[in-house]
Formats: structure tokens, sequence, C-alpha cells
């Protein structure tokens, strides 16, 4: 006999990371293909001669630099371990047995986990059909027992981002005591001037939270370390949900040198956003449908071939994520791998 596991987590679905596998391109995990930038590694070999000692709990340096850099007051942050675990913070924050949280789909695929293991009801609204979130039906489907409604800008996996005008209705129409995430981990790569900026928002709407991460732009994916900005209760309720000791110092050190170089990040995100275009243009061309990008990656809206394309792309030495029956996620990576990954797609067309 067994111990008696909870009930709830016999329907949550298992994450699926994208795979690696020696010799392939790996195209699966929206990772930056640049390596840290300057003097990161440095001062993280550094801190690794402390491992003996327990990481600072608050991220005290951490938190002064990101207000600094963010404008906002310090009690408005709460780091966690990448955003995927701010994001389940967030949720034991607010949501439980009998509660609903309300988010796209599809969209990122930890928002169906968190949501499960906290024990409440997941509200998905699908998609548009543009493949992007369609934030009038997220409104719509807001009831008196939602406690939670999660906005992926650009949309994880599909890529559009969403509009300020259209976040603002939201806002205005979603009751004052539900909490509004917008998850904007990939907003550094974001050129359309239309597309919303959380903190344009964060100030006057306390019942908003914004997540970010240090694993794209920043390329720190193998640290673990993201942030919350929310106002100072929401914040601190988020800080309580937290692993103590959790984000490592090396990890902590490491974003403070990163939020260091933003001449040097900049730099190395036009690259991606510039093969961005590139490759996008280059699959309209052949003939796909790929919906507009605001990320480092395209969506390829391949339905019920997606598992077959996916399986071509491995055999021509491609890593893609597929997400069955809707579609492939592509990363964007250096051009020679694109170049790779576009003759592929072309014989599949």
């Amino acid at each position: 006999m067994y111990p008696r596991i909870r009930a709830a987590l016999d329907d949550v679905p298992a994450y699926v990371p994208g795979k690696a596998t020696a010799g392939l391109v790996k195209l699966s995990s929206n990772e930056n293909p640049f390596p840290p930038l300057p003097g990161v590694l440095e001062r993280a070999t550094a801190a690794a001669a402390t491992l003996h000692r327990y990481p600072d709990l608050a991220a005290t340096e951490l938190t002064g630099e990101l207000a600094r850099f963010l404008s906002v007051p310090p009690e408005f942050i709460a780091v966690g371990t990448g955003s995927v675990g701010v994001l389940q913070q967030i949720v034991q924050t607010v949501a439980s047995v009998g509660d609903e949280v309300v988010y796209p789909w599809r969209s990122f695929e930890a928002y169906p986990i968190t949501t499960r293991i906290a024990g409440a009801a997941a509200v998905e609204v699908p998609l548009d059909s543009a493949a992007r979130l369609d934030l009038a039906a997220l409104a719509d489907a807001v009831t008196e027992r939602t406690k939670l409604v999660l906005v992926c800008s650009p949309n994880n996996p599909t890529g559009p981002g969403v509009r300020r005008d259209e976040f603002a209705e939201l806002l205005a129409r979603v009751p004052e005591d539900v909490l509004v995430v917008l998850d904007e981990a990939y907003v550094e790569f974001i050129r359309d001037p239309d597309a919303v900026n959380g903190l344009d928002f964060l100030a006057a709407y306390p019942n908003l939270c914004l997540l970010r991460t240090f694993s794209k732009a920043y390329g720190l994916a193998g640290l673990r370390i993201g942030f919350a900005l929310a106002h100072p209760p929401v914040a601190a309720a988020i800080r309580k949900c937290a692993v103590p000791f959790g984000v490592s110092t090396i990890a902590q050190l490491a974003a403070i040198e990163s939020l260091h170089c933003q001449d040097a990040m900049r730099e190395r995100v036009d690259a991606v956003v510039a093969e961005r275009t590139r490759v996008r243009d280059a699959l309209l061309e052949q003939g796909w449908a790929v919906p507009e990008t605001e990320a480092n990656f395209v969506w390829l809206p391949t339905g019920a071939r997606t598992a077959r394309f996916a399986a071509t792309c491995q055999q021509s030495g491609l890593l893609v994520r597929p997400f069955a029956p809707d579609g492939c996620r592509v990363s964007i990576a250096e051009r020679e791998e694109n170049d790779l990954f576009l003759r592929t797609a072309l014989t599949q067309v």
C-alpha cells in the first residue's frame, strides 16, 4: 500500500521541456543563442566560492538594483526561481479549491499545471483566428469564482503581443478583487509600438501583477531567476509562498551583473529580432501561415501534421517543440541553424 496522494494531482499535466539531444540543433526551448553577457560568468564563478553559505533570502542587492532600473519601490518586487517559480507562488497566493483561474489557450503550458496543483479550476479561453489572445473573451469568462486572470504577452507559444488599448479594456472590466497577471517573459523582444508594457499600468492598478525573467533576453535560463512586480500587499504575499533560499547567490549576482550590461543585451536582442523577421518572412514566402511574433520564436500551425513535422525536423538535425494537435514552436537561433530549419520547412509546406 502506498501513501494517499492528493486526487487533484490526477489531472495535472506534466511539464514537457524542449528536448536536448547531443549532436542536434536545439530550437525547442526558446533559449538565448548567445553566452552570458560580459562579466557575468566571471562574477558567477567568483560567487561559487561561497557555496557553503546560504544565499540572501530577501535578494536585497538584486531587489535594489531592479528597483532603480525599473523605477519602482523595492517593496513592489518579489524574486523567485524563474518566472515559472514566481508564477506558482502567485497562483498559491490567490487560488485554491473552488476558485477559478482564467487564461488563454493555447498559451504557456505552466498555466494549467500551476492552476491544478493549487486545486483551482482552469478556465481556458480560445485564441482568435490569428493566434492572438482574445482579451474580450477573457473578460467575459470572469465569474464570482475567478481569483486570477493570466495574460501572456507575447503569447507563448504562438508569438503575437497584446496591444495596449485592449489590455486597458481588460483591466477596466476585471473586478478590482481579481488579480491580473501580465506575463512579460519576452518583453525585451517586443518591437510593436502599440504593444502593452505593463509598467505603464502598474501604478494605477493595485490588482495588476507583472511577471518577468532573466532567462530569455539576459541568457540566464540555467540559473532560474525571475521576478514579479506588484503592489506591496500582493508582493509580500508572493514572497511568503517562495521556497526559502530558493534563489542562489550565483543567480542573484549574475542577474545584477546582467542588469549592468544593457547595451550588450540590447545588441544581442536586436540580432535575434532581425533573424526573427528574416525567418518569418521566409516562411511566409514558402506558404506557411505564420502569425505575427514579438518573441524569440515563430509558430507554425501544423495541426494534425505536428508530430510528423517535428519528426522530420529531427531527422534533419533539428529539435523543435511540438504542441500536438495545434502546431510547432521554433526558437530563433544563429543564422546557419535558422537556415537549416528553413530548408527543412520548405520540404513540408
